[in-house]
């Protein structure tokens, strides 16, 4: 259920540095030499936005596993690893999807999907998860998981980040030029110190924007994987059983940047960068398909 610390750390990392590298390198000057050049600039912050979000994407499924310690069942040393295998390999073939990787890692309850491809993803759960559920409502956790990989959620993220990410970098260079310009004695400058202050700044305040949208998106995907779990198990109560007794366990934290992959809810004025939604609206939309 949740996706997101290393994800967007990486994004941000990598759009940290090709903007860095690209700036020493005289690209922001050429841009910007004989007057703000729209196309170039646009060009330009498509590449470094869409670097960041696809490079995230590949290395997505080794990192959740060393960042959360996960250990992928190869050969089942318990019934109950038997039983997550062949419950995910059940639910993969309903979902016509290749099986994925099974992994579990020691913690308190949470499970997240991940991966660059339908077909070579990794489905994730905790000790945790385990020992507070029943085998019916483990069952709804991993049909969930199994539908975020079936819809595509990894990719489609990618795109929604990548878009966002190329207006931060735009917006934030325009506003930096011009900015340098007004402060400038040199009005055909528009690379002052101005500039550079201007953009990293955008890029922070504009960067927190965008994560509104992102989360916004990445709610929405909840919906649609609660929808598909109660597709491929044939009826939405296991799924409801599922999220109330979430709603119950307060599910730990994944790491930081795995926040999109796993079980979070936020409350107040924070729900804004929640990339779930309340389980109370997740249940009343599954009622709602009864």
């Amino acid at each position: 259920m949740k996706r997101i610390f290393l994800f967007v750390a990486t994004n941000i990392a990598v759009i940290a540095v090709m903007s860095i590298v690209l700036s020493l390198l005289g690209v922001d000057r050429f841009i910007s030499q004989a007057g703000l050049n729209l196309p170039m600039l646009l060009v330009f912050s498509l590449v470094v936005g869409f670097t960041g979000s696809i490079i995230s994407l590949l290395i997505s499924k080794p990192m959740a596993k060393w960042s959360t310690g996960a250990r992928v069942i190869t050969a089942p040393s318990s019934s109950t690893e038997l039983w997550l295998i062949d419950s995910v390999r059940k639910l993969s073939d309903r979902a016509g999807i290749a099986m994925p990787e099974v992994a579990v890692y020691d913690g308190e309850p949470n499970a997240f999907a991940t991966g660059a491809f339908k077909n070579s993803a990794l489905v994730a759960v905790s000790t945790g998860l385990l020992q507070s559920m029943t085998k019916e409502e483990v069952e709804a956790v991993l049909a969930h998981e199994v539908a975020h990989v079936a819809n595509g959620d990894m990719v489609t993220m990618t795109l929604v980040q990548g878009v966002v990410n190329t207006f931060v970098v735009f917006l934030s260079r325009v506003v930096g030029y011009f900015v340098d310009r007004a402060i400038s004695k040199d009005n055909n400058s528009g690379q002052g110190i101005g500039y550079t202050v201007t953009v990293i700044v955008s890029q922070i305040v504009f960067g927190i924007a965008a994560s509104v949208i992102v989360a916004w998106f990445s709610r929405h995907r909840e919906f649609r994987a609660d929808a598909g779990a109660a597709k491929l198990l044939g009826s939405p109560q296991p799924m409801m059983k599922a999220l109330a007794r979430l709603g119950g366990i307060a599910p730990n934290s994944l790491p930081e940047g795995m926040a999109s992959m796993g079980i979070n809810d936020k409350p107040g004025f924070a729900a804004l960068f929640s990339s779930h939604p309340p389980i109370e609206q997740r249940i009343a939309a599954l009622r709602s398909m009864q």
